[in-house]
């Protein structure tokens, strides 16, 4: 084999290795800003759900006396629903 003939082997071999690892830099910086980006707008969803829970049980506790009204809620009581309905009338 001749020389020039390795040489443009060598060349080609140490070209694809260092194009591999900025190739890989390149991907590996795309997904953490990716997976940067999904845990922000997942803490954005978990305060905008801690919010909305919070009005939901302030509303509820000060707007009917403690007394909860949504029938799907754990602590309803439908008891306490028709003796405050008992007092309004």
């Amino acid at each position: 084999m001749s020389t020039t003939l390795n040489v443009a082997r060598y060349s080609a071999l140490l070209s694809g290795v260092f194009y591999g690892i900025y190739h890989r830099r390149s991907l590996q910086k795309a997904h953490d800003s990716d997976k940067e980006h999904h845990a922000i707008h997942q803490r954005e969803q978990l305060i905008a759900q801690a919010k909305d829970a919070w009005r939901y049980k302030q509303e509820n506790a000060e707007g009917s006396n403690g007394v909860i009204t949504n029938p799907e809620d754990p602590q309803f009581d439908l008891e306490k629903l028709v003796a405050k309905w008992e007092k309004e009338l």
